[in-house]
């Protein structure tokens, strides 16, 4: 797994959000955006995370910066993950999980001692240009999901 670092071009993708309607990096042009890897829906973690950008939004927002979250999970799971908790980020389905290799947010990594294969707990920040190409303006692996989305706030000043 080789992971990406600040100014490395960011791959480009197209997913179905959890209304199954594709949505691509290069939608996002001439912004930021902010794009979160976690492993499964409806976990105690990953729903720590989402509550906890969905509660920031507004400053992301403001900072014209856009919160995207990714899992391997089917779109029909995202959907009820975000009526369940009243979501307001937008949930990326990547089953096939292309995009998270390609972003190095899928491989082996160590879970109650034992080591496996999954789903990083990562987190970028990406410039996308006006032709729509995004490069990596930060990259963090193997991120805690409580207070990550605290501590991301205050690394981008909001």
């Amino acid at each position: 797994m080789s992971k990406l670092q600040v100014g490395d071009p960011a791959p480009a993708f197209t997913l179905p959000d959890a209304d199954g309607v594709p949505v691509s990096l290069a939608d996002f042009a001439g912004r930021r955006v902010v794009v979160y890897f976690y492993p499964a829906a409806l976990t105690p973690g990953c729903t720590t995370q989402a509550v906890d950008f969905t509660a920031a939004r507004e400053q992301f927002d403001a900072a014209g910066l856009t919160v995207l979250g990714i899992s391997p999970d089917a779109p029909a799971k995202l959907a009820r993950f975000r009526t369940k908790h009243d979501l307001a980020v937008r949930l990326l389905s990547d089953a096939d999980k292309d995009v998270l290799r390609a972003y190095g947010a899928y491989g082996l990594k160590k879970l109650y001692g034992k080591e496996i294969e999954g789903v990083i707990r990562s987190t970028f920040v990406i410039d996308v240009d006006a032709a729509g190409a995004g490069t990596i303006a930060l990259a963090q692996y193997g991120v805690k999901a409580t207070g990550h989305v605290d501590r991301l706030r205050r690394e981008l000043g909001l």
